[in-house]
């Protein structure tokens, strides 16, 4: 008689099951769909060795902004190296914002860092994401090629240079005083994006050397600031109403702007002017039917002119009502507007003029700001 034995039924182990599937979720799990974590959310990668790769991390709850995030990492680095090397630009910086506020100072800093920055991470991207299910967070990772991102800095500073030789070779042998003028602007202004880009050659490379310039900013901007005050001088004249205040504050604002200034247009006090501010400024009450306010008008009429050619080389025409409890008090009020704002508005489009970087106002383009 032949025995059987009874099988033992095998007993599911749901606890095992439950077990491994947590762990598996918490460390993401291939087979479930996801992938382990990855090194680089860290900080640092095998696969992306600092020799190789300049690399940032971002994390957020959306895919989309953490690449964001990654992204602005990689740019922050950037930004704070070439905040760090401003100091060396700082001659061209107090050109660049004289009569400016330091919140305007800064904004050019700012856009001298986005230039270059902009550029730079061109050679950026997204190289992995990664999502972690328990905390609900995306992560991305944004890598730059070191070998490949210097090659393309190396040659958009060696473009840079050239330019920079050009317009100082055009600048030192013209003997036209405001082409000298604006190609030693050109060349300073040149050098200074050109700098930047070395800041970021500097963070590119491992070993944090950048590639030397043939000139220094505070070299070229010494030199223009040189020449604008021994070679260069505007005569300032302003006649009609209150003439006097409006034609030191016009002078005082010129001056804020680096140029040089005499009230003698013949000369006499050694200086030749290049070119000569003409205006004329008129304050009248006027009737504006108000129990309680008094009111006036101001306009002014000015003239820029070429002193050798005696062509007008451009015209700026304004006006505006101011009003107060008196007529002398609406009258100190214009007059107060005029000097501050007016003249520092003048000011600075003549020296925009003067450095090529806006021109002034055509002649015909400008209507009367005064009646006749």
């Amino acid at each position: 008689m032949t025995t059987h034995k009874r099988s033992t039924p095998y007993r599911f182990n749901w606890a095992v099951v439950m077990v491994g599937t947590i762990a598996c979720l918490a460390g993401g799990c291939a087979w479930l769909g996801g992938k382990g974590k990855p090194a680089w959310v860290d900080g640092a990668s095998s696969d992306y060795p600092a020799a190789q790769y300049l690399i940032g991390v971002g994390q957020s709850d959306n895919r989309n902004t953490a690449a964001d995030q990654a992204y602005a990492a990689v740019a922050r680095i950037f930004k704070a190296e070439v905040a760090a090397q401003a100091k060396d630009w700082e001659s061209y910086l107090v050109v660049e914002s004289r009569g400016a506020t330091q919140t305007e100072r800064r904004l050019t800093l700012d856009n001298l860092t986005k230039v270059s920055t902009d550029k730079v991470l061109e050679n950026v991207s997204i190289r992995d994401t990664w999502f972690d299910p328990q905390k609900g967070l995306h992560y991305a990772l944004a890598a730059m090629n070191r070998p490949q991102a210097e090659a393309a800095l190396m040659e958009r500073i060696a473009e840079l240079d050239r330019t920079i030789e050009m317009e100082l070779s055009e600048s030192r042998q013209t003997s036209d005083k405001l082409a000298k003028v604006r190609g030693l602007r050109r060349a300073a202004r040149t050098l200074v994006v050109r700098e930047a880009y070395n800041a970021d050659l500097r963070v590119i490379r491992p070993s944090g050397q950048g590639t030397a310039a043939a000139h220094r900013v505070s070299e070229l901007t010494g030199e223009l600031e040189q020449f604008l005050a021994t070679n260069l001088v505007l005569a300032v004249q302003v006649t009609g109403d209150h003439a006097e205040p409006v034609q030191r504050a016009l002078s005082e604002g010129l001056i804020r702007e680096g140029l040089s200034v005499t009230t003698r247009t013949a000369g006499g006090d050694g200086l030749t002017p290049e070119l000569l501010v003409r205006g004329t400024v008129r304050v009248w009450p006027i009737d504006a039917r108000d129990p309680q306010f008094k009111y006036v008008r101001w306009c002014s009429d000015f003239d820029v002119v070429d002193v050798g050619s005696q062509r007008i080389v451009g015209a700026v025409s304004r006006g505006g009502k101011e009003g107060h409890l008196s007529d002398r008090e609406a009258t100190a009020k214009a007059l107060r507007v005029i000097q501050q704002e007016f003249s520092s508005d003048l000011a600075k489009a003549i020296a925009a003029h003067v450095l090529g970087e806006a021109p002034l106002p055509a002649p015909n383009a400008a209507p009367a700001g005064c009646p006749r």
